[in-house]
């Protein structure tokens, strides 16, 4: 494993809601990104790491690669990657998505 799969798969098993996105929670740099915030925060969940691929080509290339998937953003619940934008939305409407996330969310 190179350094840079590493560096993710560190940080995807150690903080339980992790989402790989352009910018940050406060200021998504994308729509995609913006909307998969939102629907974590429709979730309830406001405690989550983010990784701003933006500020590192290493990461952003590494992140694809780690899971295999070729967009950004990229949601990971303990260790496991679930999916990107589109994913999260279609699990978000189908109720899917909210037991996964009801440990993690604020009452």
């Amino acid at each position: 494993m190179s350094d840079v799969q590493q560096r993710i798969h560190e940080t995807v098993t150690t903080n339980p809601v992790v989402l790989y996105m352009k910018g940050d929670a406060r200021f998504p740099q994308c729509g995609f990104s913006a909307t998969a915030v939102q629907v974590l925060k429709l979730c309830g969940v406001t405690d989550f790491v983010t990784v701003n691929v933006l500020a590192d080509a290493e990461i952003r290339q590494g992140i694809k690669d780690y899971a295999n998937w070729p967009t950004i953003p990229q949601l990971y619940i303990k260790g496991e990657f679930i999916g990107g934008c589109d994913i999260m939305k279609e699990m978000y409407q189908a109720g899917e998505l909210q037991p996964l996330l009801a440990e993690f969310a604020k009452a």
